[in-house]
């Protein structure tokens, strides 16, 4: 679920990291599920009026009702909460948050027919799943907000609702507090002073302003997803922590990537001008040709465990007990890291296209297929984080 972001939320951050966040409900009226929200809580026994007692503070504005939350934990038996929850203060900022939810999941379901069929009759073997993402200094709010949602909607996607605890982000020797947007104009500007460093001036062209974007783009979904979501990221801010070939960095990770492109394309080009002659259909490729030791290890170690690699980071251990689940979301950033050093190391060993002798050319059909296949899992892992492979640098 993907509640929609307020304007006050930073969205331009989010568009330039192409992350692709609902502004809105399209102008969906909320008050008729907040209305009806607070009818439901009028019945629900575990409620008492929030009547401020003599001296106690004025109650903040849209206050509505207490709920008792450690009695409905004990009443339905809940494993994995936090005992030091007990009564809250429900607010009409709080049902509008939970409309929103409720919005997000009825648009889930009219998308997907089968999520439909089992939030509407469930114990039919299957059920929606609801994966609340929440920093680790929110994780006591949000666990509130799941059980009033749960008090609020007896429906099969509340009883289903899991933690994903993400670590806090810290920064090293701050001067002062950093925005988000000035976080990522500070690596856009490190990342463009990296590559006018090794390539020169740079074009003030189109083509080079997207291919710096990007670069920003990689190197900062990798220096948040590279870390195990349960722990702390520390973020290194001074010039010298980026570049372009770190082997750290998504940068370094796009860099090989496009050294594949250019390979393909220079041999592209040397077909067309009858340098070399094309590929031979798969059947008769000569593999006996790869004895390096770097070329077994790209095979064994990464094109034949791709596919696992993505399942076991696409995993969600919905069934696991309590409410708290782990996910490997850094595992596709390391194996991308690994595997652009390994191929980086034997393609500065190795000479793909040699010289244009006949009898080098089995050879070279096999290498040339070998990191077809590795250029093809470099692209669809970056397609996992929606980054798109550069065909320059």
């Amino acid at each position: 679920l993907v509640p929609a972001l307020p304007e006050e939320g930073s969205p331009e951050v989010l568009r330039q990291l192409r992350l692709d966040w609902p502004s809105g409900y399209g102008g969906s009226d909320l008050r008729d599920v907040v209305s009806a929200f607070k009818h439901t809580l009028g019945r629900a026994p575990c409620t008492s009026a929030c009547e401020p007692g003599p001296g106690a503070p004025a109650l903040p504005d849209g206050a509505v009702c207490n709920i008792h939350l450690k009695s409905f934990v004990q009443e339905q038996g809940l494993v994995g909460y936090d005992p030091n929850l007990d009564v809250l203060l429900v607010t009409e900022g709080k049902l509008q948050c939970l409309a929103e939810l409720q919005q997000a999941v009825l648009e889930c379901a009219v998308s997907n027919p089968v999520a439909l069929l089992v939030s509407r009759f469930p114990g039919q073997g299957s059920h929606c799943s609801i994966v609340h993402v929440v920093n680790c200094e929110e994780e006591f709010q949000q666990q509130q907000l799941d059980l009033l949602w749960r008090i609020l909607d007896q429906g099969a996607h509340t009883a289903w609702q899991k933690h994903l605890i993400c670590g806090p982000v810290k920064v090293t020797n701050p001067s002062s507090p950093i925005e988000a947007d000035q976080y990522f104009q500070l690596r856009k500007r490190q990342m463009y002073e990296a590559s006018v460093m090794k390539y020169g001036e740079l074009a003030q062209d189109e083509a080079w302003t997207e291919v710096i974007d990007t670069l920003t783009v990689a190197a900062i979904r990798f220096e948040m997803l590279s870390t195990a979501h349960q722990s702390q990221i520390t973020l290194d801010l001074e010039d010298s922590s980026i570049s372009t070939k770190g082997t750290k960095s998504g940068a370094f990770v796009m860099y090989n990537c496009a050294r594949l492109a250019t390979l393909f394309d220079t041999y592209q080009r040397a077909v067309e001008q009858g340098t070399y002659p094309p590929p031979p259909p798969l059947s008769e490729l000569n593999f006996s040709c790869l004895r390096e030791e770097g070329e077994w290890l790209l095979l064994f170690n990464y094109l034949l465990p791709f596919s696992e690699v993505l399942q076991q980071a696409a995993q969600l251990p919905a069934s696991t007990k309590g409410i708290r689940i782990t996910a490997n979301t850094e595992t596709v950033c390391k194996f991308l890291i690994q595997l652009s050093m390994d191929f980086s190391s034997y393609y500065n060993r190795v000479h793909v296209l040699g010289e244009p002798f006949p009898h080098l050319f089995d050879q070279m059909f096999a290498r040339l297929r070998l990191l077809g296949a590795v250029r093809d899992v470099f692209h669809s892992a970056l397609a996992t984080l929606h980054l798109p492979p550069l065909s320059q640098i």
